[in-house]
């Protein structure tokens, strides 16, 4: 069974329709799936997997308990590092979900920084990842770093300062090579 990565902006509300589509046919070939409890995407794909009434579902929350977690999945705690604050709460568990993936599925406003840092994760492992960018309504596959590259500098400057500034200096570091 394959491990999928599902995540996304959350500032999106309503999930595209062929990443509906998509995601109906990780349930049919029975892959895990690996999701964050965040508002947004996250939540708007949970309530489409607790609607199939799917089970191969793992939800990963960095505070006490999740935030969203529609199908009472199994819930995974991955704590911040003490003293993290802000956007910083959330990215172990993110860095852990793209650990564990084999793939990735991304539904993307083509503006948060924290979707897109979690495409380079994956993309930094050599997980290919599909993203829906929702406002430039494409459909694109990352496979690699340069993939990324071509991604981030085709959302602009801005997104890809915001990306940068939420980096590691191991992520930095690795990206560079």
């Amino acid at each position: 069974m394959a491990m999928i990565f599902l995540g996304g902006s959350r500032d999106i509300f309503e999930l595209p329709a062929p990443a509906i589509e998509r995601i109906g046919t990780i349930v049919s070939a029975e892959h895990g799936v690996l999701i964050g409890d965040a508002p947004g995407a996250d939540a708007e794909m949970q309530g489409l997997l607790a609607g199939y009434n799917y089970e191969h579902v793992g939800v990963f929350h960095a505070r006490a308990e999740p935030r969203n977690n529609l199908g009472d999945w199994a819930a995974y705690h991955i704590p911040p590092p003490a003293g993290t604050q802000g956007f910083a709460i959330h990215a172990e568990k993110d860095r852990e979900m793209a650990r564990r993936a084999d793939f990735g599925l991304m539904i993307w406003d083509g503006a948060s920084p924290g979707t897109c840092l979690n495409v380079l994760r994956l993309a930094l492992l050599s997980r290919p990842c599909v993203i829906y960018d929702t406002m430039r309504r494409r459909v694109a596959t990352v496979q690699s770093t340069t993939d990324w590259r071509s991604m981030v500098l085709g959302a602009g400057p801005d997104v890809y300062r915001q990306v940068e500034a939420r980096m590691t200096a191991d992520e930095r570091l690795a990206l560079a090579a």
